[in-house]
Order: C-alpha cells, then sequence, then structure tokens
C-alpha cells in the first residue's frame, strides 16, 4: 500500500479527533469507530496498518476487539487504550494479543513512537506473508510445476481440493493460494477438521445464538463468519462425520449459514479450499464420504508431491531448516551435513515427508557435535530397522504358510488362485497382530520422545490428537 490506514474505536469523540488529527499529521489515513459493531464493519471493509481501540465500548469490550484481530486480522497490530493507571486492563490486553497499550490523557510523544513501533511491526508481518511463498522449497520439476498450478488456481475462486500425503506442506500450498489471490487481504481460516469432537461441529462452523443450548452464554460467530469475504481451509476433510457433510453441503450450494438458535440464514461469501492425506475417491467408493459434496469440494484437484518424489529438494530443503534452526536457537553459524549423511538422506524415503525431514534434523543439530551432523546423528537406522524388524517378523511367523485347517475354496478350472486373494486366517490373523506391534512401538517411541505430550507426539506421527487417542484405546496404551 503506498498509503497506510489506522483505525481508531473510542465512544469519546475528543479521543477520536485527538488521534485522527495526531495520526493524520504522520501521513496515516485515519478511519473511526463508536462501537465493536461498527468496528468489525470497518475491519471487513479495510485492511489496516495499525488499530487503536478503547477499553469500554457502549456494546461490548476493547478486548472483543483485541481478539477478534488476533484471530482473524494477524498481521494488523493493535494497541489498548486505557485508563491513567489501569495494569490490569493493559496486561489483559497484552494477553489477549495487543502489542501495546497507551494510557489517557494520551501522551502524543509516546503515542507517535507507538506508531512507528506499530508500523514497523505490521510492515515484517507483511513480509512474513509475502515470504510464505519462499518456504515452497525446491527447484525440481514437480516443484516448478505445483508453483505454476498455484499461480493459476488463485485466480480463480473455484474450490480446490488438495491432496497429498502427510507432511507434505497442504496447509502451505493453501495459504500460497489465498494470498496469490483477490482475496489475500481478507482472512485465511484453517481448521482442523479431525481436531473438532463431533458434538461440537455445527457451532464451531456455522456459530449459535445466546440460550440456543445448555452453555451457550453469549453469541458466537462460526467459523464461516470469521473467514467471511476471504478462505477457509477445511485441513483433513475426510474426518467429517456424515450429519456434517450433508450440512457442508448444503452450506456450499446456498452461500448461507444458519447459525444454532437462528431464525434466518446468514449469506456468506468464502472460498473453500480442503485436503486431506487419505484417498478421498476411494472413500467414496466406500461410502464413507459423499459423492456429490466430493464434487462440490473437487472442482480443481491439485496433488502435492511426497519428498521421495523430489529427492533432488532434498540439499536446498535441509540447508533451510538447519538455518531456521540456527536463528530459532540464538543465532550463530547453522549446523552443517557431513556428505555421508546427506547422501544418507538422499537415500531415505522419508514415509513423513518434510515434516520428517524437519523432526531428524532437529534432532541431528541437539546430538551432534561441532555443529557437524554425521551419519549417525540422524538415527535413520533406527526408522529403517523398524520396517525391516515388521517384514522379517511376517517372514518367519510359524503360520506364514496357509493353515491346513482351513480349505481355500476351489478355483474355476483354469485360473490360479490370485496370491492377494482369499489369504488364510491364520497369515491375516498374524499380519494383523505384527502391524499392531509395530504401530504400538512407532506409538511408544513418539510419546516417549515427547515426553508423554499427546499432541507433540501425534504431530510428530502425522496424526490428528483424536486419531491418536483412538489407536492408544485400540492398542491399550495406558
Amino acid at each position: 500500500m503506498s498509503k497506510h490506514y489506522a483505525l481508531v474505536i473510542d465512544d469519546e469523540r475528543d479521543i477520536r479527533e485527538l488521534l485522527t488529527l495526531t495520526l493524520g499529521r504522520m501521513d496515516l489515513i485515519v478511519d473511526t469507530a463508536a462501537t465493536v459493531s461498527e468496528a468489525r464493519q470497518r475491519l471487513a471493509e479495510r485492511a489496516y496498518a495499525l488499530c487503536f481501540t478503547d477499553m469500554r465500548l457502549p456494546d461490548g469490550s476493547g478486548q472483543e476487539i483485541v481478539s477478534l484481530i488476533a484471530a482473524q486480522y494477524p498481521e494488523t497490530p493493535i494497541a489498548m487504550i486505557t485508563a491513567y493507571g489501569n495494569v490490569d486492563a493493559a496486561v489483559n490486553a497484552l494477553k489477549a494479543g495487543a502489542f501495546d497499550f497507551v494510557s489517557k490523557p494520551v501522551d502524543i510523544n509516546v503515542l507517535r513512537r507507538l506508531v512507528q513501533t506499530a508500523l514497523k511491526l505490521s510492515e515484517e508481518k507483511r513480509s512474513e506473508q509475502t515470504a510464505s511463498s519462499a518456504r515452497l522449497v525446491g527447484d525440481s520439476a514437480a516443484m516448478n510445476e505445483l508453483r505454476t498450478t498455484i499461480a493459476k488456481v488463485a485466480r480463480s475462486q473455484a474450490p480446490v481440493y488438495i491432496a497429498g500425503e502427510s507432511g507434505t506442506g497442504k496447509e502451505l500450498v493453501a495459504r500460497l493460494i489465498h494470498e496469490l489471490g483477490p482475496r489475500a487481504m481478507a482472512p485465511f481460516v484453517p481448521v482442523n477438521c479431525g481436531a473438532i469432537p463431533s458434538e461440537l461441529m455445527e457451532s464451531e462452523f456455522f456459530g449459535h445464538r445466546k440460550g440456543s443450548f445448555t452453555g451457550a452464554h453469549a453469541d458466537k460467530d462460526g467459523l464461516f463468519h470469521a473467514a467471511q469475504g476471504g478462505t477457509l481451509f477445511l485441513d483433513e476433510v475426510a474426518e467429517l462425520p456424515m450429519h456434517m457433510q450433508v450440512k457442508l453441503l448444503r452450506v456450499i450450494q446456498e452461500k448461507a449459514v444458519r447459525p444454532i438458535g437462528a431464525r434466518a440464514e446468514i449469506g456468506i461469501d468464502v472460498r473453500i479450499l480442503s485436503a486431506t492425506h487419505k484417498n478421498l475417491a476411494r472413500l467414496v467408493e466406500l461410502g464413507a464420504f459423499r459423492q456429490d459434496l466430493f464434487y462440490r469440494i473437487n472442482v480443481i484437484e491439485l496433488r502435492v508431491p511426497p519428498l521421495r518424489e523430489r529427492r533432488e529438494d532434498i540439499p536446498q530443503l535441509t540447508a533451510r531448516v538447519l538455518d531456521r534452526l540456527a536463528r530459532d536457537n540464538g543465532g550463530g553459524d547453522p549446523a552443517r551435513l557431513a556428505p555421508d549423511a546427506l547422501q544418507a538422506l538422499l537415500r531415505y524415503d522419508f514415509p513423513g515427508n518434510v515434516r520428517e525431514l524437519e523432526n531428524i534434523l532437529e534432532r541431528a543439530v541437539a546430538l551432534c557435535e561441532n555443529q557437524r551432523i554425521g551419519v549417525d546423528d540422524l538415527r535413520l537406522q533406527l526408522r529403517e530397522r523398524g520396517a525391516a524388524e515388521a517384514a522379517e517378523t511376517w517372514a518367519n511367523t510359524p503360520s506364514f504358510q496357509p493353515s491346513p485347517l482351513v480349505a481355500d475354496p476351489p478355483a474355476p478350472y483354469g485360473t490360479q488362485p490370485a496370491l492377494d486373494e482369499a489369504p488364510s486366517r491364520g497369515y491375516a490373523n498374524d499380519l494383523a497382530a505384527a502391524v499392531a506391534e509395530t504401530e504400538r512401538a512407532a506409538i511408544m517411541k513418539a510419546l516417549e520422545a515427547t515426553r508423554w505430550n499427546r499432541t507433540a507426539a501425534a504431530k510428530h506421527l502425522g496424526l490428528t490428537l483424536r486419531q491418536l487417542r483412538y489407536r492408544l484405546e485400540k492398542l491399550g496404551i495406558e
């Protein structure tokens, strides 16, 4: 923007005029609002470089504005205007996401310094957003094709289905589609469909009205309302239960939502992006996902390649991750890979893709000496050994051969039974046991590495928290 816009929210005309005059002298274009509802409308209409809000407003509090901006407009710094000496209000504002506060009566010199800091912060956040395209690292043919496709679909408003394995960067692709499109200055709202309990989904997606059910103590806007004018990213969309698939289909068709307890529908203008690591077309065939919804969200399909299909990008990705880890650890020279370590990474298949590469390098940086990562610091052999042990277990199982107690049905004359058809019950049971044991070992390793932090362990394994809980219960892990 050639001009910066600022928003001042205060019910006192004198304060609004003072701030408008002062900010105007700093080459800012100032909009004002006297209420929470007016502020919501202004924020929906324009992107602001900074915002000031009073603590007390006629129809709510400045705390609501701080929380709203922190959730939906994180690139906009906001400062709270507090009464002199009201330390609690200032602290609560900072906790809610305000970057600073200014006390009444407003000191002009303090205000100017605050504005300069806010503008710098705003530019940094926008630079971070612009730099997000650089996070799509790699010069392989697959990545260049992906970038070209992203640029094309960003100009469209059609729903996009992003397919790819866990850890390939599907959310990053969704953010790029949003940031490169006409909705870039509106909210991007990501939601993990597998992380919301089934009984709360309707309220989370569509909102509710006060008193509509037990515990509904106030009106609440849903995710569709939060994404108004922007993009709603439905990650792990395959986890949606059937009743929500029906409701989501209606919302997409009608372009309107009805909050729980509301009498009328509310029109929405939201672009839908969705993703899952599962084979959604296969789930449609099995009846686990609605075909009509699949066609609605899969107007354009975009596949994110796994890391093993673009091994030539591994050196560049590795350098980028090591540079970031050095910055996160306080600066200094980043760790570097020994030649044999790099060769080991180039040979590894990375079932967890880029996320697994980041995990491997983070651990290797902690283990290595003198900022030089050797092949032993990567500990890839432990990961490969898990797969090898599982294969050895299956091969050495006594009942690997078909059980003589279970006869296979006779094959039609002139045909040979396929090896992957009608396996014996004994072999199937042993195979299931071996898979369960391998899964148990992987989960236990992740839990121990994260000190039994289930959320962190789920992220490490590429699972949702709900999926991990299901596996813990299934495997009897306390």
